[in-house]
């Protein structure tokens, strides 16, 4: 189904229909109703930031009553990869994980139905303010004490934790490459799980997202191997990948920057911890 929907969009993004296909799906990339649209392919977050309409990104608590309505009470299968890989790093001592863009607190709440949290979890998430504080409040809420929220990255990067998470979050901020991040950090996570990340076979870019609620952001596009190797050549090995069929990525105008699926990854320090079980649902393939 994908590759037809790829050749009927080749035909309309062909020469013949390109300036005036362009210009509508602009317009509509911009309404209210396309929510999670892509549209243009952009150097950097500034050019990104100057082709948008002016907007809070994601620091608006209209962007928050999903995550805590559906997203705080249930798993999805994207979710399976790292529930399996983070239970493993708990068995092996993990107390400390660093959620990075988080949310409210989503997987801790949804994840917890399904595992043992050790005695003692600290799970510190990093958002933008409106988003923190909304989750300091339900944490207070529902009593979980394990919870704590910053809105400073770089602080956060001098913790102890043993997992550094993201989950569809760090094509959002400008400057949080994981290898730039672990250059950073005081002391090296010994997991890093990633998830529902935009990697494609191509240079890397920027395009723009639309948020719902009046609310726009530039989202960086990831050249898959760079990306790899720049963590790896901070001493970690590639131990998981797997498809995020649940999110694919179409640009107007630009079918080769365009994919079917986002992508899982598990890297491990293979000096502080030995090499895990390999998860039963990842295939040869999608390595």
């Amino acid at each position: 189904m994908y590759e037809f929907v790829r050749a009927s969009r080749a035909i309309v993004n062909g020469p013949l229909f390109r300036s005036s296909r362009l210009k509508w799906e602009r317009s509509q990339f911009l309404s209210p109703q396309n929510l999670g649209a892509h549209f243009g392919v952009y150097r950097d977050f500034a050019e990104a930031w100057r082709a948008l309409p002016q907007s809070p990104g994601f620091n608006t608590d209209a962007l928050v009553h999903e995550y805590v309505d559906v997203r705080t009470k249930r798993v999805f299968e994207y979710d399976y990869a790292i529930m399996h890989w983070l239970e493993g790093a708990f068995r092996m001592g993990a107390t400390h994980v660093l959620d990075i863009g988080g949310s409210v607190g989503v997987h801790y709440y949804a994840y917890r139905r399904y595992l043992t949290m050790p005695a003692g979890l600290t799970w510190e998430i990093v958002e933008v303010p409106e988003i923190a504080a909304i989750g300091r409040q339900l944490a207070r809420t529902n009593s979980a004490k394990a919870l704590h929220f910053t809105t400073d990255l770089q602080a956060a990067l001098s913790s102890s934790a043993e997992v550094w998470l993201s989950c569809g979050a760090i094509q959002y901020f400008e400057d949080a490459y994981p290898a730039t991040l672990l250059a950073l950090s005081a002391k090296r996570p010994a997991h890093i799980l990633l998830n529902k990340l935009p990697l494609h076979n191509g240079e890397a870019f920027v395009t723009t997202q639309n948020l719902g609620f009046g609310s726009f952001s530039p989202v960086h596009i990831f050249d898959r191997c760079r990306f790899v190797r720049a963590i790896e050549a901070q001493g970690y090995k590639l131990e998981d990948c797997w498809d995020v069929h649940e999110r694919s990525m179409y640009i107007p105008g630009h079918p080769t920057r365009s994919f079917a699926t986002f992508s899982g990854l598990y890297f491990v320090d293979t000096g502080k911890v030995g090499v895990p079980a390999q998860a039963p649902t990842t295939s040869p393939a999608s390595r």
